[in-house]
């Protein structure tokens, strides 16, 4: 990014999210949609809920939402938790040091529901608060496809809102955070990140966020999604079945600076699946 480091730092500390737009390339762009073409239809490698075709088939993407920790069986998925110019800001905002604990590769056809409000931090807590999402456009994101959005400033706190079902047809039965209204306003608003491709919006992980679902007739709103935080900070993750739960999380990449941690090696805990459509009733 061309803009001083102050400026990055400030605005995240403001808002609890940036946008970068043009962060990666057209053709970079083109690779990983064709690359998702092939992780959809089974060619790089066993996904739980996927059968595999024959051949590289785009029909394989009708029937899937996202998948989960594609950087396991995808080198140019594992590449992009190091992309340059991405790491270049998380280092800025974040630290030095970071490390990544997932990848998400949302696909969202025509008619795919969203997820409501929620904050990362709910599910993926840090002992430091410095969870961070970076959410990389793959096609143009618009409110009709189902963009993101975002709270701005619902971060400041560090207050993690309680969470309810909700019957909303527009979402895959996610919990959605609730009691936050009277001080962000109402659960209409935000901001839509509305953005073309090759941009990437960083999220911090207690920014209430959510996604729409894709209301039109064809296409897609693809995004790959990873989130990093300080390697500074052990991860109490309880994904998997981790020798150091629930104080370390070990399945990790380190993109950035030093892993303080080093020395408790990895871990191979998580392992490709498919987001269902409907989390619960």
């Amino acid at each position: 990014m061309n803009l001083p480091t102050e400026t990055l730092q400030s605005r995240y500390q403001r808002e609890g999210y940036l946008i970068c737009p043009g962060l990666v390339s057209a053709q970079t762009v083109e690779t990983l949609r064709k690359e998702t073409v092939a992780i959809a239809s089974g060619h790089r490698g066993p996904i739980a809920g996927v059968t595999a075709y024959d051949s590289i088939n785009e029909d394989a993407l009708k029937s899937v939402l996202a998948i989960h920790f594609p950087h396991k069986i995808s080198p140019l998925m594992r590449d992009m938790l190091h992309h340059p110019a991405i790491v270049d800001v998380l280092t800025q905002v974040v630290g030095a040091d970071v490390k990544c604990m997932q990848s998400m590769l949302f696909i969202k056809n025509a008619g795919k529901p969203g997820q409501a409000w929620h904050q990362d931090e709910t599910f993926i807590p840090t002992h430091d608060h410095s969870l961070i999402g970076v959410w990389i456009a793959l096609d143009d994101a618009t409110i009709d496809n189902g963009c993101l959005w975002v709270q701005p400033g619902s971060h400041t706190k560090g207050t993690l809102w309680p969470s309810q079902s909700i019957p909303d047809p527009r979402f895959d039965g996610a919990l959605e955070a609730y009691g936050w209204e009277a001080e962000f306003g109402p659960r209409e608003g935000g901001v839509a990140a509305q953005v073309p491709a090759g941009s990437v919006v960083f999220f911090n992980g207690h920014t209430l966020h959510r996604s729409l679902n894709n209301v039109r007739k064809t296409g897609y709103r693809r995004a790959l999604v990873n989130h990093y935080m300080s390697a500074h900070s052990e991860l109490p993750w309880k994904y998997g079945n981790s020798r150091f739960a629930p104080n370390d999380y070990r399945d990790v990449v380190l993109v950035a600076g030093k892993d303080p941690y080093a020395d408790r090696g990895h871990e191979e805990l998580a392992h490709p699946y498919v987001r269902p459509e409907i989390l619960s009733d």
